[in-house]
């Protein structure tokens, strides 16, 4: 099978099977054999991996992702994409198309059949329309990973990997940082695509932290109180916190934890760092108790 990173190639198989874009699948094919290269050296692939990839489309990443991994697990939606994965896929060995909304799917189950429950590595040009759903899925399942390299918005892409300040930082920021270590690898722009989305694109590479930079007593809380922080982000962190009806902690509770820390009662949860989010989370366990 021809080297579908070439367009023309690409052009071709979607001619012949009469393949029409799905805006609700948030389908673009990747044409650039060079952001390829970058996207598999990038996930640092050996023969002992497995990979997860999402959305293979008409495999164009999946030939490369086989050739460099062990095993390749295609997570695909479409349903009218799986014909075409059958001819550009034939004579790879070791890739397995499943026609599954990967939102719906369990991972750790596909793990454990395809790689006796080890971490896996996850890559993917993921559909822009869930990449937060997807990534927070992979890494608040406790799907065994060790790495995730996608291809995101690049708007998206800056927001997991900044710190507080910016304007881009957030609860996506911190729930990222929280479980691994982000790096944009490559920007991409729109070119590098069929079709053209209508915005410049990113590589990045989560890798798995082994140990959690921070320690929390309750995880959960943290993240509860980071979503009601960031949701009136331009509040105070006692009031955004205060105003939250599903989150059980008073307007008092929150401002004797600034004091225990030291921060002042008018922050905003912008200001703050993941460890500031888990040593508040921590006072206010322990008020409770």
């Amino acid at each position: 099978m021809p080297d579908l990173s070439n367009p023309k190639y690409t052009i071709e198989i979607i001619k012949k099977y009469e393949f029409a874009f799905q805006k609700k699948f948030g389908q673009n094919f990747l044409i650039d054999a060079h952001v390829v290269d970058k996207i598999i050296r990038s996930a640092m692939l050996t023969k002992e991996d497995c990979v997860l990839e999402i959305g293979p489309g008409i495999g164009t990443m999946t030939q490369a992702l086989a050739k460099a991994a062990g095993k390749v697990v295609a997570v695909e939606i479409d349903k009218n994409l799986i014909p075409i994965l059958e001819e550009t896929l034939q004579g790879y060995s070791n890739i397995s198309v499943v026609n599954e909304d990967i939102l719906k799917v369990d991972i750790k189950e596909l793990a454990k059949i395809y790689n006796e429950g080890k971490p896996i590595k996850v890559v993917a040009n993921l559909p822009y329309y869930i990449t937060t759903p997807i990534i927070m899925g992979l890494f608040e399942s406790k799907v065994p990973l060790e790495s995730i390299t996608v291809m995101v918005q690049k708007e998206v892409a800056d927001r997991m990997q900044v710190g507080p300040g910016t304007k881009d930082y957030g609860a996506l920021s911190l729930a990222v940082q929280y479980y691994a270590k982000p790096e944009i690898v490559a920007n991409v722009p729109p070119n590098c695509f069929i079709p053209r989305p209508k915005v410049g694109s990113a590589v990045i590479r989560l890798t798995k932290h082994v140990k959690c930079p921070v320690q929390v007593a309750e995880e959960g809380l943290m993240f509860q109180i980071i979503r009601a922080a960031f949701n009136q982000r331009r509040k105070t962190l006692i009031n955004a916190v205060g105003n939250a009806a599903d989150i059980k902690v008073s307007k008092e509770e929150m401002a004797q934890a600034l004091t225990m820390e030291g921060l002042p009662i008018t922050i905003r949860g912008e200001a703050l760092t993941l460890g500031q989010f888990a040593l508040l989370t921590n006072h206010v366990v322990k008020q409770k108790e």
